[in-house]
């Protein structure tokens, strides 16, 4: 077994997360990626520019490490939830582009401090506002993940991919005629368990 430091535990759990949430929108239409498919607006690019405002935030400005990147979205004054979803000239390059310019950001943070250096969260409550970078970075991984796992299912219902990448599906193998019966068993599991 290969022994880690914390950190370099962090960053593959960060990158991981990262890496799927963008896979998602590969070899997708403008349409696709912005497409509102949830009641409440839920899109693949604008869950992409959620998290990198998540990652400037958390990861730059709470350290004292702003990025000067313009950002919008989370002015004062800005529409509600303006951060999870894509304007028409917010083009999907931008966005993406966006992404990495934050994981930069973060992963200069995490590499320039010590996981118990603290910092201050700017939109958290005076007095309940400090963080330690350990804090913070799982804080990023848990919502970097949560947001993978959104956009995997958007995805699947977009085009039917699923998992990590395009070579782990995460999935154990069966063919279309195989997952109809598997959804059909599940769906009469459900009816029986509701009579």
């Amino acid at each position: 077994m290969t022994v880690t430091d914390a950190k370099t535990d962090l960053r593959f759990y960060l990158q991981s997360a990262r890496d799927a949430l963008l896979w998602k929108l590969e070899g997708l239409s403008e349409y696709e990626v912005r497409r509102p498919m949830t009641p409440t607006g839920t899109n693949l690019l604008g869950l992409v520019k959620h998290v990198a405002s998540v990652e400037f935030g958390y990861l730059g400005d709470t350290f004292g490490r702003p990025s000067g990147e313009p950002l919008p979205w989370l002015d004062a004054g800005a529409e509600a939830n303006a951060d999870m979803w894509a304007a028409a000239d917010e083009s999907r390059e931008y966005i993406v582009g966006l992404y990495h310019r934050a994981w930069a950001q973060a992963d200069a943070t995490i590499d320039a401090l010590a996981l118990d250096a603290t910092g201050r969260v700017p939109w958290w409550p005076d007095g309940r506002d400090e963080v330690t970078l350990h804090h913070a970075v799982v804080r990023v991984i848990s919502d970097t993940h949560r947001h993978a796992g959104h956009a995997d299912i958007l995805r699947e219902f977009t085009d039917g991919a699923v998992g990590m990448n395009e070579n782990n599906g995460s999935l154990p193998p069966g063919d279309a005629a195989w997952w109809e019966n598997h959804r059909d068993r599940l769906e009469r599991a459900a009816r029986e368990a509701d009579a």
